[in-house]
């Protein structure tokens, strides 16, 4: 994504910055440290919470309606979810938007298996420290992060794949 294209359209500054780091993808391991424990309605209503799926892999995915790679990324999510739930995994799929009624509509048109939590105060995406779309968190069984994901293209979903695994057996 050219920045230069950006700017000419007037696009803030901290969009930009938001858009350009969407566009790419980062892969890396993180230090290990404790996933901040969150609770958050889904949109079925029910209140959900991280420290509910300890002794699971939790894949947490925080996303938007307006993300072309979220939308991408969706339908991978929930295959992955469906392959390995019976072992202990979820995917968790966080919507950072304030309003939700964008997320519902999305979700109406890709549906997915996975539980979807609603971020409407970016409360727990700043706990994540969240500053692109999609961000992808891979917690392990004891609760701690160990994989960050920033932005999504196409075959990364060959790198979730062997990282899920990876932690189903440890």
């Amino acid at each position: 994504m050219n920045i230069r294209i950006l700017r000419s359209l007037r696009i803030p500054a901290g969009i930009t910055a938001l858009v350009l780091i969407a566009a790419t993808t980062v892969t890396a391991g993180i230090k290990q440290s404790a996933a901040p424990d969150f609770t958050l309605k889904s949109v079925e209503g029910e209140n959900l919470k991280l420290s509910e799926y300890r002794g699971e892999v939790v894949l947490i995915n925080f996303w938007a309606s307006w993300c072309g790679p979220c939308r991408q990324e969706m339908p991978v999510l929930s295959e992955l979810h469906n392959k390995y739930k019976a072992l202990g995994f979820t995917v968790l799929g966080v919507n950072v938007e304030e309003d939700s009624s964008k997320a519902r509509k999305l979700l109406q048109e890709l549906p997915v298996s996975f539980p979807v939590l609603l971020d409407n105060e970016s409360i727990v995406s700043r706990q994540y420290d969240v500053i692109a779309m999609p961000s992808t968190v891979l917690v392990d069984r004891d609760g701690n992060m160990r994989y960050l994901h920033k932005g999504y293209k196409p075959g990364l979903e060959d790198v979730y794949l062997q990282q899920v695994r990876d932690l189903l057996r440890e």
